[in-house]
């Protein structure tokens, strides 16, 4: 069984035939699902969803384009939110500059602001990193306490070590299928197996043969049998050991 370990279920696109799709993926093969949120409002949903569903657990938190949102009440919402038993991280938080649409003062600040909001809770992150490799690294630096993963990687093969060094986790999307990902399957096969863990990041980053299309958490088991090939070992042993690695991360 799989562990997607990052999972927007509660997107738009999936509104037409969510409850169906749902319902199916435990006969698919994914046996847990993390769905992070993006925004306060978009955290209610991911609560709410992993109330219906019993594999579903659900994160809390404020994407880098809703940072402007995060303010002491937003955070005293997430305050309360973090005791639903349902709720096993922070996120999905961190920067992202390649937009810009939310200036990087105000992301910093609201990154710190949670990541200060994880280490009292006591749980981890989950982290959204886009051309922000050097100021990430530096504010996570300022709380030694608290890890998670770095979703959706897409650093170098050098700083994923030193964030396993760090105690944190690596996620792989669809990219590690596509023919020019040169960087993530370096990475996928450099660092230690059982810090690795595998997502779709639905409705995006659909995986090859697929991309282009919808994606959704039944097509994870192609990034199993990639991680597979890259590490010499078969689909299933990818899969229970990622599935491992997230439970771990989870403390489910």
């Amino acid at each position: 069984m799989l562990f997607d370990s990052h999972a927007h279920m509660d997107d738009r696109a999936f509104d037409a035939d969510r409850a169906a799709l749902l319902s199916s993926l435990p006969g698919k093969g994914v046996g847990l699902l993390m769905n992070p949120g993006c925004s306060l409002s978009s955290s209610r949903s991911a609560i709410a969803l992993a109330e219906q569903y019993d594999y579903i657990y659900a994160a809390v938190g404020s994407h880098p384009d809703a940072a402007a949102e995060v303010d002491e009440g937003v955070l005293a919402e997430y305050r309360v939110l973090c005791r639903h038993p349902k709720v096993k991280a922070i996120g999905e938080i961190g920067l992202d500059y390649h937009y810009e649409d939310v200036p990087r003062a105000r992301q910093q600040e609201a990154f710190r602001a949670q990541l200060a909001l994880a280490r009292e809770a006591g749980l981890p992150v989950i982290v959204h990193q886009r051309d922000a490799h050097q100021d990430a690294m530096a504010i996570l630096r300022e709380f030694p306490e608290v890890n998670g993963v770095f979703h959706c990687y897409s650093g170098s093969p050098e700083m994923a070590r030193q964030l396993v060094e760090m105690g944190w986790y690596i996620g792989f999307t669809g990219v590690l299928t596509f023919k020019n990902a040169r960087k993530a399957v370096e990475t996928a096969a450099s660092i230690p197996l059982e810090r690795i863990l595998l997502e779709t990041d639905c409705p995006y980053m659909a995986p090859e043969p697929f991309r282009g299309r919808r994606n959704d958490p039944s097509y994870l088991y192609r990034m199993a049998e990639r991680l597979g090939q890259i590490r010499g070992i078969s689909p299933e042993a990818a899969a229970d050991a990622t599935m491992e690695n997230a439970r771990r991360l989870y403390r489910l």
